[in-house]
């Protein structure tokens, strides 16, 4: 199954077959001081920095999220995304949990956006699928509702499956809903990494639609963080995850080399095509 992005005039298609498609994470103030300063300032230089280094890096979409406490995200998510869009022509992938906030974004932003997220509380579905829906955007939707996480892969799909069933009877295609199984720490649980595989096994059996991860909350607490999140990057798109939200500097050419690993790759031509691109930012 497809679900079609865009820009201004770049088109991206996720693909359930791969390759996987990265978005890039940083534009994302959660843990990121300089940056969560940077937007209390209206320092939109910084910004557009982030964004021009992960185009660079081979990122496919970019990740825009404004969620800084004090600050009016109404008013700052969609000069955020004017800024991001004129600075690089890459699909955007529209954070935010604040109906608002989408509302002011998504008019304003090129092409067709994905938005990050909905999930299977009732009042986010009452609120976000419409948005979705007026807009012609893709979203993600979180295996979460009003009891939390579940523990369960079966509970995490059956969440799934209401928000897809929604987002279908309020007329969005099926194929414009990628699902997010979410991932929880392994420090505070070693059954958080068995439970979100199995749940994006489910997803794809049940539902066929793109799995989105947002992979490195896998390790969050551990040392050596990057070894981590490699193996379960690649232990995720055996599973069937076909798009990923991280830092694709550090972390694109491993999951380039686990579709090579996997035959999903002819000739190496992705892996070395991210090789070259990646050590011309590096010379």
């Amino acid at each position: 199954m497809d679900t079609y992005v865009a820009s201004s005039s770049r088109e991206h298609w996720i693909r359930t077959d791969g390759p996987v498609t990265l978005i890039g994470e940083k534009i994302n103030p959660t843990g990121r001081k300089r940056l969560a300063q940077a937007l209390r300032d209206r320092d939109l230089g910084y910004v557009r920095q982030l964004a021009r280094q992960q185009a660079a890096a081979g990122a496919d979409l970019l990740d825009v999220n404004v969620g800084v406490p004090d600050v009016d995200d109404v008013a700052l998510l969609p000069e955020v995304v004017r800024e991001v869009a004129a600075e690089v022509d890459l699909p955007l992938c529209i954070d935010s949990a604040n109906p608002a906030a989408l509302a002011a974004a998504l008019p304003v932003a090129p092409g067709k956006p994905l938005v990050n997220s909905v999930n299977g509380k009732k009042a986010s579905l009452e609120s976000i699928l419409p948005l979705v829906k007026d807009r012609g955007a893709a979203v993600i939707g979180l295996t979460m509702d009003e009891d939390g996480i579940p523990g369960t892969p079966e509970a995490r799909v059956a969440i799934a499956e209401r928000i897809a069933e929604r987002a279908v009877q309020i007329g969005i295609p099926l194929e414009d809903v990628v699902i997010d199984p979410l991932v929880l720490t392994v420090g505070a649980d070693d059954q958080a990494g068995r439970v979100t595989l199995r749940t994006i096994e489910l997803v794809r059996e049940r539902l066929g639609v793109n799995v989105n991860l947002g992979a490195t909350n896998i390790s969050f607490g551990l040392p050596e963080r990057h070894v981590i999140n490699q193996a379960f990057l690649a232990l995720s798109i055996r599973a069937g995850a076909s798009c990923v939200i991280t830092d694709v500097a550090s972390l694109g050419l491993s999951i380039r080399a686990v579709e090579l690993l996997l035959g999903r790759d002819e000739y190496a031509g992705r892996y070395l095509s991210l090789y070259r691109l990646q050590q011309k930012i590096r010379a």
